[in-house]
């Protein structure tokens, strides 16, 4: 049975911008080099996979203080979006249901026309 839930417009915008924040955190991640300490590369043929990193020169002082500063919001986000007065209105199943269709409701949104 598909329950449909009328989320608040902070609920919403909140989980809309964890979205972002942790896609924006993710993309930085990558870019970044692998290790936030200069590093000599590594090279491990022993283990069960091998291992190869090259030289990483870190990060600089402004790449740390911009994952800290992402890492930060997306705490705060996380935190707003699980401890919303809203899940206190729907019981059991039904907040797990309402959880899962609120970090996909732009998916839907984008899937179905608007009435």
């Amino acid at each position: 049975m598909a329950e449909t839930y009328d989320f608040p417009s902070d609920l919403l915008a909140g989980q809309e911008e964890l979205h972002q924040v942790r896609a924006e955190l993710l993309a930085l991640l990558k870019r970044l080099p692998w290790s936030v300490e200069p590093m000599e590369g590594i090279s491990d043929a022993h283990g069960w996979r091998k291992v190869e990193l090259p030289a990483s020169p870190g990060w600089s002082a402004d790449e740390q203080a911009e994952v800290e500063k992402l890492r930060q919001r997306e705490r705060e986000l996380a935190v707003f979006v699980t401890c919303h007065r809203f899940w206190a209105e729907v019981t059991g199943a039904e907040r797990v249901d309402a959880r899962m269709r609120l970090k996909h409701v732009r998916e839907v949104d984008g899937e179905e026309p608007s009435s």
